[in-house]
């Protein structure tokens, strides 16, 4: 008979009866154990069955806790169990990955019978294994509107247990939370919605279905309304039938039409289902036969919770608790306490004819079954090589970011404080009560500057009052509130003093609060302005919540359960993006971070080789900072490391970064004109060499302008400084830091002002209409000087007013020496030939510190995360956030090649224009791409094809200015090039 036909036998329409008379609707329902080659599984069953003794079969309903963390003796109680009982499965607890592989191996190879080996992995397998990170839990999931990432996450853990050659995943829990206090389902629940946990049980169960691994639906008939644990005691549920069945029996009737394989059987009290006094609903037949099987048409195995949890264990001894599961209907006892004496009641009823030898095989059959459809018929032993590789991919870390950003629920917003715009005309603080919130506070800080402050759960008056007035001066505070619980009776670890701190707080400025932990917990918050759910504390959320608060990425979730009047069910929804870059995995926008991983050997081998004491290199794609890394020390001995806040003098990039942005600004308001003259601008070079120079060929290095002048060579004398031009501590007319403890002239920066008017032009080629092409630093003397003059006021004042405050780049600046300690800037050159002393924090460059550290050539200091916002802002043609700072044609026309006599744009670096070489950049490289070098050790580009941006920032020239290994060695251009192979593999 063909396959088709055996499917058709095995649907069966059955019309549902209440026991009030009242008819439900037909289900058509499919016998969800039926493999697809049926034939071949009823062979596999039959042979399997007729080798076993009456005993062995009765082995097959048993499944027995194993752990990988324990003992020999643990290991040699199971592999007993499994010869002398034929177990029909295991179900792992605590332990690791390789450990637990290891013991399936030996425990398959001890089995007459193939195992089913099973785990309560509700979120993923890292709840009972270390070394593999967990998913959100329920409550979390329950946040998410795309259940199409409910379904990948349960077709990630499927192939997960394949892996470790698992066939059931006790989940999902399908229990419809609809009561705050319940003290075991809570945030175990998708929520407290019926069609919310029946679409997301749908989406999990499915995911793992369709991959090979049985699901199964727990607590029938439904754990959601208790205010007891069953671990502990039988928990009574008063409910009508009537309420019963149009609540907590609704997902399961959904899943059924789904082909749902297993459903566990939980240990309740309920009358309305079975009125015998304290009848456990795992050991009613009225609720496992009648019920789930005659009424609801289940055909999938059935099984029971623990049998040696509390709610039945106190009232029925092992082997007792296991006979009355089977009499009730149960196909499979799960964490029997003593199979031995299970089996022998277990017979004694058979020969009483209490249960049929028939009934049992019935059953036996079933479960070899299901054994057929996981692949049971041909086991092979895992391969435990690589394993925790293989668990724990790339693929993992990208769906979890995925999940938990989706469920991010903005539940209050007052005024639409959140995403935060305008961040130059705020200050703001965090603060972390029951955690330090350390990731938390370093993510935010990458969007504005922020002071952070961090209190213990429960602080005394002393610490809540000293903390309201270190807080006092600011406008805006962000809390986050960790330390929370799952404990209904403790308030979910909410103490009512902190919550009072965040009120008076609230009465004086902006206070929003991040909630991390159990949404229950929410109820004590009633009130509050602003709040964002985050669900759970961990490194993920607490990354993830800054985005969101910044319009990083948009807020999607919706809080799934209804706790007070103000945080119902559906409070959240949309958010908009105000598109700033946000954090997360490679994979998340087609990058291979297996690919992107070789970039720390390359930048290991730059500091093996002492190419540079320490580097920074970041990566963004798609408005995503995917590869953040640091490498090295700030020096080659004993010094602090190198992390993703240190501060790099930017050298040349100062060009792009700085002078070239304010010019893009002004041109882009028709304030400046690239077809006119420097003599247009600057009165003072009028009647010079400099006065016909058009600003556009000044900026493509094509106007004649010398590639530098050493202008510190004329201030000193035999090795020594000039008296005239330098002191060693300030005083009248030496107050000009150049660096520590060196202070230059007033006047001398219209010195060098001077001597850069007064210095020849190259001379223009015989015939030619231009100056051939040389890269000038004295491009942007003058540039700076047209840009000063055109906004009336120092260069350095109006970027930060325009640029660096408005998009929260409080790291970058010029002259950081005075702003931030020393210790996270890195330092420079060791100066023997000017300044006599080691450079840091001070710029690097000669004439830029003469000039005040303010030069269009060089001065500006940042992080690599500052540059790559400035990047974006680029890529996404002038505007980023809630700023819109210059016209797209602007950007277009700046960044695109000027010349044929050279590569560059205005201002801006080009990779080389012949094809397959990079110039500067990686040979890879588009020639769309735009950027700029810095002669510290530093680079940036940005793909306008690809919308990738690459910065690397380094101190090379530390100790030694000299130093030219960073170049020789491709350093910098070969990590460009990686990036494009991770991005071309995929």
């Amino acid at each position: 008979m063909s396959n088709m036909l055996w499917r058709v036998f095995a649907v069966c329409i059955i019309v549902l009866t209440f026991s009030s008379g009242k008819l439900d609707e037909s289900l058509l329902i499919e016998d969800p154990l039926i493999s697809v080659d049926q034939i071949s599984q009823t062979n596999w069953v039959d042979s399997v069955f007729q080798s076993l003794t009456f005993d062995e079969r009765l082995g097959q309903l048993f499944m027995v806790a194993a752990y990988s963390n324990k003992d020999q003796a643990h290991v040699d109680e199971i592999t007993n169990l499994i010869k002398t009982e034929n177990l029909g499965g295991l179900i792992f607890f605590q332990g690791g990955p390789d450990r637990q592989a290891r013991l399936t191996n030996l425990y398959q190879a001890q089995a007459k019978t193939p195992l089913f080996i099973a785990m309560d992995a509700e979120w993923g397998i890292g709840m009972r294994l270390d070394s593999v990170p967990d998913f959100p839990k329920a409550m979390t999931l329950g946040a998410i509107q795309d259940e199409k990432l409910i379904y990948e996450m349960g077709e990630e853990m499927a192939r997960q247990f394949k892996e470790l050659r698992m066939h059931i995943n006790f989940a999902p829990v399908v229990d419809v939370n609809s009561n705050p206090d319940n003290p075991v389902i809570g945030y175990r629940a998708f929520g407290g919605d019926k069609e919310l946990v029946a679409k997301q049980a749908v989406a999990y169960m499915k995911g793992l279905q369709d991959n090979g691994v049985i699901a199964n639906a727990k607590h029938f008939p439904g754990h959601g309304d208790t205010e007891a644990d069953s671990h502990y005691s039988l928990p009574v549920i008063k409910h009508p039938e009537q309420r019963i069945w149009d609540i907590d029996l609704y997902p399961y009737e959904e899943l059924f039409k789904e082909n749902l394989m297993s459903v566990m059987v939980a240990h309740l009290n309920i009358p309305s289902l079975d009125s015998e006094a304290n009848s456990a609903t795992s050991l009613s037949k009225k609720v496992v036969t009648d019920l789930l099987q005659n009424r609801m048409n289940f055909q999938g195995l059935v099984f029971t919770d623990a049998l040696n949890m509390r709610g039945v264990a106190k009232a029925n001894a092992p082997g007792e608790v296991d006979l009355k599961a089977l009499l009730a209907g149960n196909d499979v006892l799960l964490y029997s306490m003593d199979v031995p004496k299970a089996k022998a009641m277990i017979k004694k009823a058979v020969e009483d004819g209490i249960i049929s030898e028939s009934e049992i095989d019935r059953r036996v059959k079933k479960i070899l079954k299901a054994k057929y459809w996981s692949g049971l018929n041909n086991y092979v032993p895992i391969k435990t090589f690589e394993l925790n590789d293989r668990l724990h991919t790339p693929k993992t870390d990208e769906l979890i970011e995925k999940l938990y950003a989706s469920s991010i629920t903005v539940a209050s917003n007052k005024d639409n404080l959140i995403p935060f715009k305008q961040l130059d005309l705020k200050s703001f603080a965090s603060l972390s009560i029951g955690d330090d919130g350390k990731v938390f506070q370093k993510y935010l800080g990458k969007y504005t500057k922020f002071d952070h402050f961090s209190i213990q759960k429960a602080a005394n008056e002393t610490t809540h009052y000293n903390t309201l007035k270190q807080l006092e001066d600011y406008d805006v505070v962000v809390v986050g509130l960790m330390g929370v619980t799952n404990s209904p009776k403790r308030k979910f670890g909410i103490a009512d003093a902190d919550v009072q701190l965040i009120r008076d707080l609230s009465k004086r400025q902006k206070v929003v609060t991040v909630l991390f932990g159990n949404a229950y917990a929410s109820q004590h918050l009633e009130g509050l302005g602003n709040l964002v759910f985050a669900f759970e504390n961990n490194e993920t959320t607490q990354e993830l919540a800054p985005q969101i608060l910044f319009g990083a990425r948009p807020a999607e979730g919706i809080l799934p359960v209804t706790v007070s009047s103000q945080y119902s069910y559906g409070v959240g929804g949309y958010m908009e993006s105000l598109k700033r870059l946000s954090y997360g995995t490679p994979e998340s926008v087609g990058l291979d971070s297996k690919i992107l991983n070789k970039i720390d050997e390359v930048a290991e081998k730059a500091i093996r080789i002492q190419a540079t004491p320490g580097a920074n290199v970041l990566v963004v794609k798609d408005g995503k900072v995917v590869f953040e890394r640091s490498y090295g020390k700030l020096e080659y001995k004993n010094s602090p490391k190198v992390n993703s806040e240190t501060v790099y003098d930017l050298a040349s990039i100062t060009k792009v970064l700085a002078t070239t942005q304010a010019v893009m600004f002004l041109q882009s308001r028709g304030e400046l004109d690239m077809d006119k003259t420097l003599g247009n601008y600057l009165p003072e070079l009028r009647g010079t060499n400099k006065e016909k120079l058009v600003l556009k060929d000044v900026m493509a290095h094509e106007a004649g302008l010398v590639a530098f002048i050493p202008h510190y060579a004329k201030t000193v004398e035999g090795g020594n400084w000039k008296s005239e031009y330098f002191h060693a501590t300030s005083s009248p007319g030496f107050s000009r830091p150049v660096s520590n403890d060196m202070f230059g002239n007033d006047a001398l920066r219209d010195s060098i002002w001077t001597w850069t008017i007064e210095s020849k032009l190259t001379a223009k080629p015989a015939g030619a209409a231009k100056h051939k092409y040389v890269y000038s630093d004295l491009t942007m003397y003058f540039m700076q000087a047209v840009v000063e003059k055109i906004v009336n006021q120092p260069m350095e004042v109006f970027l930060e007013q325009n640029f660096y405050a408005p998009l929260g780049l409080y790291t970058m600046t010029f002259n950081p020496f005075n702003k931030m300690p020393l210790d996270n800037i890195a330092p420079t050159e060791n100066d023997v030939a000017f300044r006599k002393r080691q450079v840091q924090g001070y710029v690097h460059d000669p004439g830029a510190a003469m000039y005040g550290g303010v030069a269009g050539h060089a001065g500006l200091f940042g992080t690599a995360n500052d540059l790559a916002v400035m990047m974006q802002l680029m890529l996404n043609k002038g505007y980023y956030g809630d700023v819109s700072l210059m016209k797209s044609g602007t950007v277009t026309e700046f960044t695109k090649r000027q010349s044929t006599q050279s590569r560059r744009g205005w201002g801006w670096d080009k990779p080389d224009p012949e094809k397959g070489k990079g110039g500067s950049a990686g040979d890879l490289a588009p020639k769309s791409t735009f950027g700029h070098t810095g002669f510290t050790g530093t680079c940036v580009w940005a793909d306008p094809e690809n919308n990738l941006i690459y910065v690397f920032l380094s101190n090379r020239v530390y100790p030694d200015g000299n130093n030219t290994r960073l170049l020789k060695e491709g350093i910098r251009t070969e990590i460009h090039d990686i990036i494009y192979q991770a991005l071309s593999k995929k």
